[in-house]
Protein backbone atom coordinates (compact mmCIF):
# COMPACT_ATOMS: atom_id res chain seq x y z
CA UNK A 1 0.00 0.00 0.00
CA UNK A 2 1.62 3.24 -1.16
CA UNK A 3 1.08 6.62 0.47
CA UNK A 4 0.09 8.36 -2.75
CA UNK A 5 -3.46 9.63 -3.14
CA UNK A 6 -5.58 12.45 -4.49
CA UNK A 7 -6.56 14.96 -1.78
CA UNK A 8 -9.73 16.10 -3.56
CA UNK A 9 -12.13 13.99 -1.48
CA UNK A 10 -10.37 14.79 1.78
CA UNK A 11 -11.07 18.51 1.31
CA UNK A 12 -14.73 17.73 2.04
CA UNK A 13 -13.74 16.60 5.53
CA UNK A 14 -11.10 19.23 6.29
CA UNK A 15 -12.50 21.83 8.67
CA UNK A 16 -9.65 24.27 9.25
CA UNK A 17 -7.84 21.62 11.27
CA UNK A 18 -4.92 22.98 13.27
CA UNK A 19 -2.62 20.19 12.12
CA UNK A 20 -2.78 17.06 9.97
CA UNK A 21 0.36 14.97 9.92
CA UNK A 22 1.53 11.60 8.62
CA UNK A 23 3.86 9.43 10.70
CA UNK A 24 5.98 6.46 9.65
CA UNK A 25 8.56 4.07 11.05
CA UNK A 26 10.03 1.68 8.51
CA UNK A 27 11.58 -0.66 11.08
CA UNK A 28 8.32 -1.42 12.91
CA UNK A 29 5.92 -0.95 9.99
CA UNK A 30 4.20 1.98 11.65
CA UNK A 31 2.06 4.18 9.39
CA UNK A 32 -0.76 6.54 10.22
CA UNK A 33 -2.14 10.03 10.71
CA UNK A 34 -2.76 12.46 13.53
CA UNK A 35 -5.40 15.09 12.90
CA UNK A 36 -5.74 17.94 15.39
CA UNK A 37 -9.02 19.75 14.84
CA UNK A 38 -8.96 22.33 17.63
CA UNK A 39 -6.46 23.19 20.35
CA UNK A 40 -3.58 25.53 21.05
CA UNK A 41 -0.42 25.90 23.11
CA UNK A 42 -2.68 26.58 26.11
CA UNK A 43 -5.33 23.94 25.42
CA UNK A 44 -4.14 20.51 24.24
CA UNK A 45 -6.17 18.42 21.84
CA UNK A 46 -7.52 15.12 23.17
CA UNK A 47 -8.32 12.13 21.01
CA UNK A 48 -7.79 8.40 21.23
CA UNK A 49 -5.68 6.32 18.86
CA UNK A 50 -7.25 3.67 16.65
CA UNK A 51 -5.53 0.71 14.98
CA UNK A 52 -7.52 -0.59 12.04
CA UNK A 53 -6.92 -2.52 8.84
CA UNK A 54 -7.75 0.39 6.54
CA UNK A 55 -8.05 -0.36 2.85
CA UNK A 56 -6.05 2.72 1.88
CA UNK A 57 -4.23 5.77 3.22
CA UNK A 58 -7.12 7.88 1.95
CA UNK A 59 -9.63 5.92 4.03
CA UNK A 60 -7.44 6.30 7.12
CA UNK A 61 -6.95 10.04 6.61
CA UNK A 62 -10.67 10.67 6.15
CA UNK A 63 -11.39 8.71 9.34
CA UNK A 64 -8.92 10.81 11.33
CA UNK A 65 -10.35 14.07 9.96
CA UNK A 66 -13.96 13.15 10.73
CA UNK A 67 -13.22 11.68 14.15
CA UNK A 68 -11.08 14.62 15.25
CA UNK A 69 -13.87 17.06 14.47
CA UNK A 70 -16.29 14.90 16.46
CA UNK A 71 -13.83 14.94 19.36
CA UNK A 72 -13.82 18.75 19.39
CA UNK A 73 -17.60 18.72 19.59
CA UNK A 74 -17.50 16.05 22.27
CA UNK A 75 -15.11 18.08 24.41
CA UNK A 76 -17.22 21.21 23.94
CA UNK A 77 -20.47 19.50 24.91
CA UNK A 78 -18.77 18.03 27.99
CA UNK A 79 -17.54 21.54 28.93
CA UNK A 80 -13.89 20.47 28.83
CA UNK A 81 -11.18 23.03 28.16
CA UNK A 82 -9.48 21.11 25.37
CA UNK A 83 -9.65 20.64 21.65
CA UNK A 84 -10.30 17.50 19.65
CA UNK A 85 -7.93 15.23 17.76
CA UNK A 86 -7.64 11.69 16.46
CA UNK A 87 -4.84 9.32 15.52
CA UNK A 88 -5.32 6.36 13.24
CA UNK A 89 -2.75 3.64 12.67
CA UNK A 90 -2.94 1.55 9.51
CA UNK A 91 -2.58 -2.06 10.62
CA UNK A 92 -1.59 -3.45 7.23
CA UNK A 93 0.37 -6.65 7.76
CA UNK A 94 0.30 -8.37 11.12
CA UNK A 95 2.33 -6.49 13.75
CA UNK A 96 5.47 -8.57 14.37
CA UNK A 97 6.72 -7.01 17.61
CA UNK A 98 3.85 -5.20 19.33
CA UNK A 99 5.97 -3.66 22.08
CA UNK A 100 8.41 -2.10 19.61
CA UNK A 101 5.53 -1.05 17.39
CA UNK A 102 3.80 0.75 20.25
CA UNK A 103 7.08 2.27 21.42
CA UNK A 104 7.73 3.70 17.96
CA UNK A 105 4.25 5.26 17.97
CA UNK A 106 4.74 6.76 21.45
CA UNK A 107 7.93 8.39 20.18
CA UNK A 108 5.96 9.99 17.34
CA UNK A 109 3.44 11.36 19.84
CA UNK A 110 6.33 12.92 21.78
CA UNK A 111 7.26 14.97 18.71
CA UNK A 112 4.01 16.92 19.13
CA UNK A 113 5.21 18.16 22.52
CA UNK A 114 1.99 17.71 24.47
CA UNK A 115 -0.31 19.41 21.97
CA UNK A 116 -1.83 15.97 21.39
CA UNK A 117 -2.99 13.78 24.31
CA UNK A 118 -4.20 10.31 23.43
CA UNK A 119 -5.42 6.95 24.70
CA UNK A 120 -7.14 3.72 23.66
CA UNK A 121 -9.68 3.21 20.90
CA UNK A 122 -10.45 0.28 18.59
CA UNK A 123 -7.43 -2.01 18.30
CA UNK A 124 -5.72 -0.69 21.43
CA UNK A 125 -6.37 -1.88 24.97
CA UNK A 126 -5.53 -0.46 28.36
CA UNK A 127 -2.38 -2.59 28.66
CA UNK A 128 -1.16 -1.04 25.40
CA UNK A 129 -1.73 2.43 26.85
CA UNK A 130 0.23 1.55 29.97
CA UNK A 131 3.07 0.30 27.75
CA UNK A 132 3.14 3.48 25.66
CA UNK A 133 2.94 5.67 28.75
CA UNK A 134 6.38 4.35 29.71
CA UNK A 135 7.77 6.11 26.65
CA UNK A 136 5.51 9.16 26.51
CA UNK A 137 3.73 11.23 29.19
CA UNK A 138 1.00 12.16 26.71
CA UNK A 139 -1.05 8.97 27.11
CA UNK A 140 -4.12 8.88 29.37
CA UNK A 141 -6.29 6.02 30.57
CA UNK A 142 -3.59 4.61 32.82
CA UNK A 143 -5.24 5.32 36.18
CA UNK A 144 -8.85 5.27 34.98
CA UNK A 145 -10.85 2.90 32.82
CA UNK A 146 -12.51 5.11 30.18
CA UNK A 147 -14.64 2.21 28.92
CA UNK A 148 -16.44 2.03 32.24
CA UNK A 149 -17.34 5.71 32.15
CA UNK A 150 -18.30 5.64 28.47
CA UNK A 151 -20.76 2.89 29.34
CA UNK A 152 -22.07 4.83 32.32
CA UNK A 153 -22.67 7.95 30.24
CA UNK A 154 -24.38 5.86 27.59
CA UNK A 155 -26.66 4.33 30.23
CA UNK A 156 -27.65 7.80 31.50
CA UNK A 157 -28.37 8.84 27.91
CA UNK A 158 -30.60 5.80 27.41
CA UNK A 159 -32.58 6.84 30.47
CA UNK A 160 -32.99 10.40 29.15
CA UNK A 161 -34.22 9.14 25.77
CA UNK A 162 -36.65 6.65 27.31
CA UNK A 163 -38.07 9.44 29.44
CA UNK A 164 -38.62 11.59 26.35
CA UNK A 165 -40.29 8.87 24.29
CA UNK A 166 -42.10 6.72 26.87
CA UNK A 167 -42.52 9.12 29.78
CA UNK A 168 -40.35 7.12 32.18
CA UNK A 169 -36.65 6.38 32.58
CA UNK A 170 -37.36 2.81 33.64
CA UNK A 171 -35.70 0.07 31.56
CA UNK A 172 -38.05 -2.60 32.87
CA UNK A 173 -39.64 -4.40 29.93
CA UNK A 174 -37.74 -2.36 27.35
CA UNK A 175 -36.10 -4.08 24.39
CA UNK A 176 -32.66 -3.38 22.91
CA UNK A 177 -30.63 -4.24 19.83
CA UNK A 178 -26.90 -3.70 20.31
CA UNK A 179 -24.70 -3.65 17.24
CA UNK A 180 -21.21 -4.59 18.40
CA UNK A 181 -20.40 -6.10 21.79
CA UNK A 182 -16.76 -5.10 22.04
CA UNK A 183 -15.54 -2.81 24.80
CA UNK A 184 -18.42 -0.31 24.73
CA UNK A 185 -21.27 -2.59 23.65
CA UNK A 186 -20.52 -5.14 26.36
CA UNK A 187 -20.21 -2.35 28.93
CA UNK A 188 -23.67 -1.04 28.00
CA UNK A 189 -25.01 -4.57 28.26
CA UNK A 190 -23.61 -4.82 31.77
CA UNK A 191 -25.58 -1.74 32.79
CA UNK A 192 -28.92 -2.67 31.18
CA UNK A 193 -29.04 -6.44 31.81
CA UNK A 194 -30.15 -6.16 35.47
CA UNK A 195 -33.29 -4.37 34.24
CA UNK A 196 -34.17 -6.26 31.05
CA UNK A 197 -33.14 -9.49 29.35
CA UNK A 198 -34.94 -8.58 26.14
CA UNK A 199 -31.74 -7.84 24.26
CA UNK A 200 -30.51 -8.73 20.77
CA UNK A 201 -26.82 -8.50 19.92
CA UNK A 202 -24.65 -8.90 16.83
CA UNK A 203 -20.91 -8.80 16.24
CA UNK A 204 -18.43 -10.02 13.62
CA UNK A 205 -16.20 -11.27 16.45
CA UNK A 206 -17.41 -14.74 17.47
CA UNK A 207 -15.30 -14.84 20.62
CA UNK A 208 -16.90 -11.58 21.81
CA UNK A 209 -20.33 -13.15 21.34
CA UNK A 210 -19.27 -16.26 23.24
CA UNK A 211 -18.11 -14.10 26.16
CA UNK A 212 -21.41 -12.23 26.17
CA UNK A 213 -23.46 -15.43 26.25
CA UNK A 214 -21.47 -16.73 29.20
CA UNK A 215 -22.10 -13.57 31.22
CA UNK A 216 -25.60 -12.82 29.93
CA UNK A 217 -27.24 -16.13 28.91
CA UNK A 218 -30.66 -14.68 28.04
CA UNK A 219 -29.27 -12.40 25.33
CA UNK A 220 -30.28 -13.35 21.78
CA UNK A 221 -27.58 -13.39 19.08
CA UNK A 222 -28.61 -12.41 15.54
CA UNK A 223 -26.75 -12.07 12.27
CA UNK A 224 -24.94 -8.76 11.72
CA UNK A 225 -27.16 -8.06 8.71
CA UNK A 226 -30.32 -8.56 10.76
CA UNK A 227 -29.54 -6.45 13.82
CA UNK A 228 -31.13 -3.41 12.17
CA UNK A 229 -34.40 -5.28 11.57
CA UNK A 230 -35.17 -6.16 15.18
CA UNK A 231 -38.41 -4.69 16.50
CA UNK A 232 -37.10 -3.03 19.66
CA UNK A 233 -37.43 0.13 21.70
CA UNK A 234 -33.75 1.06 21.45
CA UNK A 235 -31.19 0.44 18.73
CA UNK A 236 -27.66 0.96 20.01
CA UNK A 237 -24.79 1.21 17.48
CA UNK A 238 -21.58 0.32 19.31
CA UNK A 239 -19.41 -0.79 16.39
CA UNK A 240 -17.61 1.36 13.81
CA UNK A 241 -18.43 4.54 11.89
CA UNK A 242 -21.12 5.21 9.29
CA UNK A 243 -23.38 2.31 10.28
CA UNK A 244 -26.43 4.52 9.86
CA UNK A 245 -26.93 5.44 6.23
CA UNK A 246 -29.72 5.83 3.68
CA UNK A 247 -30.07 2.06 3.34
CA UNK A 248 -29.81 0.90 6.95
CA UNK A 249 -32.19 3.46 8.48
CA UNK A 250 -34.95 2.06 6.25
CA UNK A 251 -34.58 -1.22 8.12
CA UNK A 252 -34.91 0.23 11.62
CA UNK A 253 -37.92 -0.79 13.73
CA UNK A 254 -37.07 1.14 16.87
CA UNK A 255 -38.15 4.29 18.66
CA UNK A 256 -34.72 5.43 19.83
CA UNK A 257 -31.17 5.32 18.48
CA UNK A 258 -28.55 5.84 21.17
CA UNK A 259 -25.17 4.17 21.01
CA UNK A 260 -21.49 4.35 21.82
CA UNK A 261 -19.91 4.25 18.34
CA UNK A 262 -18.23 7.36 16.97
CA UNK A 263 -19.53 8.95 13.75
CA UNK A 264 -22.52 6.63 13.53
CA UNK A 265 -24.08 8.71 10.76
CA UNK A 266 -22.83 8.45 7.19
CA UNK A 267 -23.43 12.21 7.06
CA UNK A 268 -25.39 14.79 9.05
CA UNK A 269 -28.45 14.52 6.79
CA UNK A 270 -29.18 11.08 8.26
CA UNK A 271 -30.16 12.79 11.53
CA UNK A 272 -32.77 14.83 9.66
CA UNK A 273 -34.11 11.68 8.01
CA UNK A 274 -34.39 9.90 11.36
CA UNK A 275 -36.22 12.92 12.73
CA UNK A 276 -38.70 12.85 9.85
CA UNK A 277 -39.54 9.18 10.31
CA UNK A 278 -40.08 9.65 14.05
CA UNK A 279 -36.97 7.96 15.43
CA UNK A 280 -35.26 9.82 18.27
CA UNK A 281 -31.51 10.07 17.66
CA UNK A 282 -29.15 10.96 20.50
CA UNK A 283 -25.97 12.57 19.08
CA UNK A 284 -23.15 10.05 19.45
CA UNK A 285 -20.43 12.49 20.51
CA UNK A 286 -22.61 13.63 23.42
CA UNK A 287 -23.72 10.26 24.76
CA UNK A 288 -20.31 8.57 24.51
CA UNK A 289 -18.33 11.38 26.12
CA UNK A 290 -17.92 9.65 29.48
CA UNK A 291 -14.59 8.15 28.47
CA UNK A 292 -13.18 11.53 27.46
CA UNK A 293 -14.45 13.08 30.68
CA UNK A 294 -12.64 10.41 32.70
CA UNK A 295 -9.27 10.70 30.92
CA UNK A 296 -9.42 14.50 31.04
CA UNK A 297 -9.96 14.15 34.80
CA UNK A 298 -6.88 11.94 34.91
CA UNK A 299 -4.94 14.59 32.97
CA UNK A 300 -6.01 17.16 35.59
CA UNK A 301 -4.83 14.82 38.40
CA UNK A 302 -8.35 13.71 39.41
CA UNK A 303 -7.91 10.21 38.00
CA UNK A 304 -8.21 8.42 41.33
CA UNK A 305 -11.33 10.34 42.40
CA UNK A 306 -14.12 8.07 41.16
CA UNK A 307 -16.85 10.15 42.82
CA UNK A 308 -15.60 13.29 41.04
CA UNK A 309 -15.63 11.56 37.65
CA UNK A 310 -19.03 9.93 38.15
CA UNK A 311 -20.51 13.32 39.05
CA UNK A 312 -19.12 14.80 35.83
CA UNK A 313 -20.38 11.87 33.74
CA UNK A 314 -23.87 12.11 35.21
CA UNK A 315 -24.15 15.59 33.69
CA UNK A 316 -24.42 13.89 30.29
CA UNK A 317 -28.04 13.04 31.12
CA UNK A 318 -28.89 16.71 31.67
CA UNK A 319 -27.12 17.67 28.43
CA UNK A 320 -29.08 15.07 26.46
CA UNK A 321 -32.34 16.26 28.01
CA UNK A 322 -31.53 19.85 27.04
CA UNK A 323 -30.82 18.81 23.44
CA UNK A 324 -34.08 16.85 23.25
CA UNK A 325 -36.09 19.74 24.66
CA UNK A 326 -34.67 22.28 22.21
CA UNK A 327 -35.11 19.86 19.31
CA UNK A 328 -38.75 19.27 20.17
CA UNK A 329 -39.47 22.96 20.73
CA UNK A 330 -37.63 24.16 17.62
CA UNK A 331 -38.68 21.23 15.42
CA UNK A 332 -35.15 20.61 14.21
CA UNK A 333 -33.02 17.48 14.51
CA UNK A 334 -31.16 16.69 17.69
CA UNK A 335 -27.86 16.68 15.82
CA UNK A 336 -28.47 20.19 14.47
CA UNK A 337 -29.17 21.40 18.00
CA UNK A 338 -26.07 19.73 19.41
CA UNK A 339 -23.82 20.94 16.59
CA UNK A 340 -24.93 24.54 17.09
CA UNK A 341 -24.26 24.43 20.82
CA UNK A 342 -20.89 22.76 20.25
CA UNK A 343 -19.81 25.29 17.63
CA UNK A 344 -20.70 28.19 19.93
CA UNK A 345 -18.62 26.68 22.73
CA UNK A 346 -15.68 25.92 20.44
CA UNK A 347 -15.55 29.56 19.40
CA UNK A 348 -14.67 30.39 23.03
CA UNK A 349 -11.81 27.89 23.19
CA UNK A 350 -8.52 29.66 23.85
Amino acid sequence: MKAHFDLTDESNYFDNHRLVTFFHNKATGLNGFVSIHRGSALTPAFGATRIWNYGSYKEALIDSLRLSKAMSRKAAMASLNCGGAKAVIIAGNKIKDRKEFLKSYAEKVNLLGGHFVTGADVGINREDVITMHRYSPYFVGVNVDPVRFTGLGLFYSVQACLKEVFGTESLKGRSFAIQGVGKIGSELLKYIYPYTHNVYVADINKSALEDVLIKYPDVKVVDTNKIFNQKVDVFSPCALSSCLNKQTIKLLKCSVVVGGANNQLEDDSISDKLNKIGILYAPDYVVNSGGLISVYAEYEKHGSDTVYIEKKVKRIKATVKKILEISKRSKISTLTVSNRIAEERMMKLK
